[in-house]
């Protein structure tokens, strides 16, 4: 059985992932440093994690599992997700695998010493609308793949 879990202080796409997840009957955790609506709806549940600096970082990391998906922004949370065999989408539908991410952590360190020096101001750019549609295509896939090989094996991944 895999799971959705979503860092979901910043997550620009949780409606989408609410969305296909009803579809494919797949249960959901949000986590969070703080208390937000979520849909009342059955397999969407949200996880309140304490204030530290990387708490729902560490609660994700924790909990995952090979072949369960994650859904963040976050580069170094997606290298540690990775590592335990987790499926990772960013929120503009990049995926991330073990053949980009050691080049995905090297742009991040070097944009985060351009933004100590004062090079950069700003944050990321606003997400479009064909992001989004990445994005949702992108997470269809990955529930395909998984339930492929969920089938393979003879096991089931949905939530009852």
């Amino acid at each position: 059985m895999f799971h959705i879990f979503v860092d979901a202080d910043a997550c620009p796409v949780k409606a989408e992932v609410y969305r296909v997840a009803q579809r494919y009957n797949l249960a959901v955790t949000l986590v969070a440093n703080a208390w937000m609506r979520v849909p009342s709806e059955p397999g969407i549940t949200l996880k309140v994690v304490g204030g530290g600096l990387d708490a729902a970082d560490d609660w994700i990391v924790e909990q995952v599992k090979a072949f369960d998906i994650v859904v963040t922004a976050d580069i170094l949370l997606a290298d540690r997700c990775l590592k335990k065999g987790a499926m990772v989408i960013g929120s503009s539908g990049k995926l991330f695998t073990e053949n980009n991410i050691g080049d995905a952590v090297a742009t991040r360190a070097l944009l985060a010493d351009l933004r100590d020096a004062g090079e950069i101001t700003g944050g990321p750019p606003p997400l479009l609308q064909r992001d989004r549609s990445r994005f949702l295509h992108q997470l269809d896939e990955i529930i395909q793949r998984l339930r492929r090989e969920g089938n393979k094996k003879g096991q089931g991944c949905f939530y009852e």
